[in-house]
């Protein structure tokens, strides 16, 4: 689905839908990737609206709108929302201490020496962790999948009676992960670095016992179907089970594109006993679109307020430690940004100096992405915003979000 008149929304027409011609060439022919789907908004409205691809192996039909994806880490800004939500009522603060919430990390320390093998050692840490470092990742909690440090070597291989601290789709519910969590050493003291991190499954936690509500029904409650995103969830539901596409991975030079979660069997298709705040969710362009477009509207969409204008601008300031830049602050290898020039808010990558991240943009731009590749920003300078949707990890394999900014920004008149 195209729009009819690209010029109205300030576009070349042209320059525009060349991204579609970019993404059969360099993505979709090559095999690169299995499909490609973009939403392009201007001023509210959709401005381009583009699927090709087949959605499972072994079948012609194509993605369309109505396609399902796994979107991992965009979970992330509406776990962030819905924290926000709860600060407006005044149920916790931005520096609440973790702590106060979960007492399981009350006297959780800092990494000190030990591992693989050798008990770790610890020393107190200089500061509480607060919601703040949950918000921003500088909480000193790390993934599993770093593969870097000791303490993240232990999250795939500590165990308790459910299973390794990262088995998202094991026994363990939310209370038992950041129980685990909390057994194990921070890496740095909170607000010292940035990692990407298990921060915002912790900050689902906190919403989930704060609220009283389970974290799931809490943001179908309180989001999804105020703002109509009726196709977003933790499970997809038996009747729209074949709406979800084949999911692939990078397995090396030898084996290539390999399939990861088969739509028709998906572990999407269950429920799961832990709800990841961090990167559980389905969800559709159509869908992601109405999210975006409620924080580029200031938190409101079609008459329904989920967050105030000034919430929105807190959510989306620089709030690294001394407003530096994750080149600075970063020790994570890896993430869903480049690091130059750019800040991190309440949930968001923020753009603090387009120069230096050398991609076209605005300041004050925010954005995010998943590990299967798919991503958003939201420029509100331009009145505009992006969803790009497809099924491939990881996210870094390619730069097609760099190509895709600057593609559509090209297409500015």
């Amino acid at each position: 689905m195209l729009a009819k008149a690209p010029g109205k929304y300030g576009f070349d027409a042209a320059k525009l839908n060349r991204i579609d011609a970019f993404l059969k060439e360099r993505y979709l022919d090559t095999g690169k990737l299995p499909h490609a789907q973009i939403l392009i908004s201007r001023g509210g409205e959709i401005a381009h609206f583009s699927s090709q691809g087949v959605a499972r192996e072994g079948s012609a039909r194509q993605i369309d709108e109505s396609s399902m994806f796994r979107i991992a880490s965009m979970t992330k800004p509406i776990t962030s929302v819905a924290f926000m939500m709860l600060v407006e009522e005044g149920k916790v603060a931005v520096d609440t201490p973790v702590h106060d919430i979960l007492p399981e990390f009350r006297d959780v320390g800092v990494y000190n020496g030990g591992g693989a093998g050798v008990p770790f050692a610890t020393r107190p840490a200089t500061e509480p962790m607060r919601m703040l470092d949950l918000l921003r990742h500088t909480s000193g909690l790390t993934y599993g999948f770093q593969n870097r440090s000791n303490i993240d070597a232990a999250y795939r291989t500590s165990k308790s009676d459910a299973g390794p601290v990262e088995n998202w789709y094991g026994e363990a519910d939310l209370d038992t992960f950041v129980a685990d969590l909390a057994r194990l050493p921070l890496e740095f003291s909170p607000g010292e670095a940035w990692n990407y991190s298990v921060s915002t499954d912790v900050l689902g936690a906190v919403i989930q016992r704060v609220s009283g509500m389970p974290l799931d029904r809490f943001l179908a409650e309180r989001i999804f179907t105020p703002l109509g995103m009726k196709d977003t969830g933790f499970t997809v539901p038996a009747e729209k089970a074949d709406r979800l596409p084949d999911c692939y991975a990078w397995a090396g030079p030898a084996m290539g594109r390999v399939m990861y979660d088969r739509g028709a069997e998906s572990v999407w298709l269950r429920k799961p006993n832990l709800v990841s705040g961090g990167g559980g969710l389905v969800s559709t362009a159509l869908d992601y679109h109405r999210f975006c477009q409620m924080l580029a509207n200031g938190g409101e969409l079609d008459g329904t307020r989920i967050l105030g204008r000034k919430t929105i601008e807190l959510m989306t300031m620089n709030h690294l430690p001394g407003k530096s830049d994750l080149s600075t602050l970063s020790r994570s290898l890896f993430s869903e940004t480049q690091n130059g020039g750019i800040g991190f808010g309440l949930g968001f990558a923020v753009t603090q100096d387009v120069a230096r991240a050398m991609i076209p943009g605005s300041v004050g731009e925010f954005y995010w992405g998943g590990m299967f590749t798919t991503a958003f920003f939201v420029d509100p300078v331009e009145k505009l915003h992006m969803v790009f949707m497809t099924q491939m990890s990881p996210s870094m394999l390619y730069p097609i979000r760099r190509e895709l900014k600057t593609l559509i920004y090209s297409a500015l008149i």
